[in-house]
């Protein structure tokens, strides 16, 4: 597998697709897809890296750390939240009210055993210290 399928398959989990990986990693909405025949810019993979959640060496290997405890990432609620608003029909924009729901949805769900237990088993992750509020 590729870095860029790599990629793709991490933005694929996320519920995203390169336009939007490229988006909130500050690139050109069309960037990422040059990486299918160049070498990618070690900054914008290590930003596209960060903004998937996963480490550069995943990308560019696609193995995991050894030292998987260092590499897990802390769920953020409000950046699921913004991965979830292209679900909507208002070109993407979610309400205040939907903001509202689903974060006490997604909240309720991930501070289960059951939501802790599938969210360190599929995606290497915990809920940060704010009950991935995003509050800090």
């Amino acid at each position: 597998m590729t870095v860029f399928e790599r990629i793709k398959e991490s933005a694929k989990n996320l519920g995203w697709n390169i336009q939007t990986v490229a988006k909130k990693s500050g690139m050109g909405v069309n960037s990422i897809y040059k990486w299918k025949s160049q070498t990618p810019n070690l900054e914008k993979l290590t930003q596209v890296a960060k903004t998937l959640g996963v480490s550069v060496d995943y990308l560019l290997t696609g193995e995991k750390s050894s030292s998987a405890k260092n590499d897990i990432q802390k769920v953020n609620i409000e950046k699921l939240l913004d991965g979830t608003a292209m679900l909507t029909d208002r070109d993407g924009e979610l309400t205040d009210s939907d903001r509202a729901a689903l974060r006490a949805l997604i909240s309720t769900y991930l501070q289960s055993t059951e939501g802790r237990e599938r969210l360190k088993k599929y995606s290497n992750m915990e809920l940060d210290d704010n009950g991935g509020n995003g509050d800090d």
